[in-house]
């Protein structure tokens, strides 16, 4: 068993593909038109055939309640692996990305939060 796809929760998914693909450096992998919405999904660069983040509306009513309530205690969604923290965290500033948390060293990790425009906080990290 492996993962294939996992979802983030947006409010807008015209506005999440920019930022995951223009800002963070995914690629779109498939853009498919359902209905009022989108089969939306990106992957890294690095692993084109790898597992597939799902940029799906926040539409169900218990969607925003949840987004907000990790919102307000600073709890990422997800988290995405980098090589350097502390050069993604300055590559990611100078594009006008919001932090929450610097980056911070966590003994085996060094980890940062941001806001991804589309109602959540992200998390990169990188291992020691």
């Amino acid at each position: 068993m492996k993962i294939v796809l996992t979802s983030v929760l947006v409010d807008d998914q015209e506005k999440a593909l920019r930022f995951y693909r223009d800002v963070l450096g995914f690629q779109l992998k498939h853009d498919i038109p359902l209905g009022a919405h989108r089969w939306l999904t990106v992957v890294s660069p690095d692993q084109p055939d790898g597992v597939e983040l799902v940029l799906e509306p926040d539409e169900h009513p218990a969607a925003k309640p949840f987004k907000s309530a990790l919102v307000a205690d600073g709890i990422p969604c997800t988290s995405f692996g980098v090589e350097d923290v502390r050069k993604e965290h300055d590559r990611l500033t100078k594009l006008g990305v919001r932090f929450t948390q610097p980056p911070v060293n966590m003994g085996p990790v060094t980890t940062a939060v941001f806001e991804d425009t589309c109602g959540n906080l992200l998390q990169i990290a990188q291992r020691h």
